[in-house]
């Protein structure tokens, strides 16, 4: 059966053929490939194709697919059994290692991003007592109903649904606001600070492309806490991957809460909310806010993370090894664009990246809407022709793993010279 045929058939069964929208390639038109075989840097699909990955999965995989030990590891727990819902013994080593790499002192398991970000809200209204939640254009929270919001008509004026079956009552608590914008951001918290549970924020935004915080931004964001506002960072995305402490090491942060996921698993479904004692003591069964998950903290999810942040704690190079694959990925890509004379920017972190197609800088999401979308499907198609799988949105981070080595990053360059 080829790709088409399968895709054809899935849409008789799946609502639009997928368990999550963006795998459709309804942004870059086409069929999306079948994948089902993962080894190193490189996926095959069920034709026998094989693609250089640049998407990992959406993130968790930063060690490439099928790694050695984390197999190992899966497979001698997945022996004893799959779930028993009940405290294993790998939920307090990772809980652990999640505390070595983060100033933590609680952390509670969940199964996805969604659960971690909605459970963090949920917390930290229940600790402060207030309703309004700030999110940030462009930022992605998961699909949360309150998250799935988009600004009203000014800056002090409440969310709008973006997504049917959200309800306007509950949009109307979550305020949005302009990334990268903190002149905004001390406006809204001298006009409302007082009625704010919380700021939900991603650190370096993956969902919008690669969007990077200026240090204004950021500086705007932990003055919050004057007013007695909670900071959420949501490092889903970003946890273990711009270094072993995530963004809130790399950028000298100081949330009060964080969700963590994607490599928190290590290519199983596993998440987490985590931060001050005082605060998680909120959480059931110690207080009043309730949250809980049947396969939360399941052994199989534990033991494949486990085994991936031992891997990235006992070799801190790889992160020196990540940023070296990146700088020459990105300086690459600019070379190609001044020599093609295509208009474009590259914004980089470690090992996320993203190509847009419009003239730089690209700091919030209005600018990275600029990017030639158009001009995205062609390359998108041309690179998959070549054997490269490039994320088939302009709108989403590209990723690199340990398994990438510089000649695939050359082998990529290449296709992209001509793709372009």
């Amino acid at each position: 059966m080829t790709n088409a045929e399968l895709f054809q058939e899935a849409q008789a069964h799946i609502p639009g053929g997928v368990s999550s929208p963006v795998r459709a390639f309804k942004a870059v038109g086409g069929t999306p490939p079948y994948l089902v075989r993962g080894e190193g840097a490189y996926v095959y699909d069920l034709e026998g194709n094989r693609y250089l990955d640049y998407v990992l999965s959406w993130g968790p995989l930063i060690l490439g697919h099928a790694h050695p030990k984390v197999l190992s590891r899966v497979r001698e727990v997945m022996e004893r059994g799959l779930t028993f819902g009940a405290p294993h013994p790998l939920e307090v080593e990772l809980a652990k290692a999640v505390k070595r790499a983060y100033p933590v002192d609680l952390v509670r398991f969940v199964s996805s991003g969604t659960e971690a970000t909605m459970s963090a809200l949920r917390l930290a209204r229940g600790y402060t007592g207030r309703s309004l939640i700030v999110k940030f254009r462009g930022n992605y929270h998961g699909h949360a109903d309150g998250l799935l919001v988009e600004a009203g008509s000014g800056a002090l004026t409440f969310g709008v649904p973006t997504s049917a079956g959200v309800p306007q009552e509950y949009a109307r608590l979550t305020l949005v606001l302009e990334y990268n914008d903190p002149e905004g951001l001390k406006e809204v918290l001298k006009a409302r600070g007082e009625e704010i549970a919380a700021i939900i924020f991603e650190p370096v935004v993956g969902n919008a492309g690669v969007l990077i915080p200026t240090e204004e931004f950021l500086k705007a964001l932990h003055e919050a806490k004057a007013y007695g506002v909670l900071l959420i960072a949501d490092e889903v995305m970003t946890g273990f991957r711009l270094a072993f402490g995530g963004a809130t090491e790399r950028f000298g942060l100081k949330p009060d809460l964080i969700a963590l996921g994607k490599i928190l698993g290590g290519g199983l479904p596993a998440a987490a909310y985590a931060g001050r004692r005082e605060i998680m003591e909120k959480v059931a069964p110690l207080g009043p806010v309730y949250q809980a998950g049947t396969l939360s903290g399941n052994p199989l999810a534990m033991a494949s993370g486990l085994a991936t942040l031992e891997i990235l704690e006992e070799n801190p190079g790889l992160y020196q090894a990540l940023e070296r694959l990146g700088q020459r990925l990105e300086e690459g890509l600019k070379a190609l664009l001044q020599e093609t004379g295509t208009p474009g920017t590259v914004n980089r972190v470690g090992s996320m990246l993203t190509l847009f197609f419009t003239e730089g800088p690209v700091r919030t999401f209005l600018e990275a809407k600029k990017t030639d979308t158009n001009r995205f499907k062609e390359v998108f198609h041309a690179l998959l022709k070549q054997g490269v799988y490039w994320p088939p949105s302009n709108f989403e981070a590209a990723f690199l793993s340990t398994a990438h080595t510089e000649e695939e990053i050359d082998r990529t360059l290449e296709a992209f010279r001509k793709a372009l």
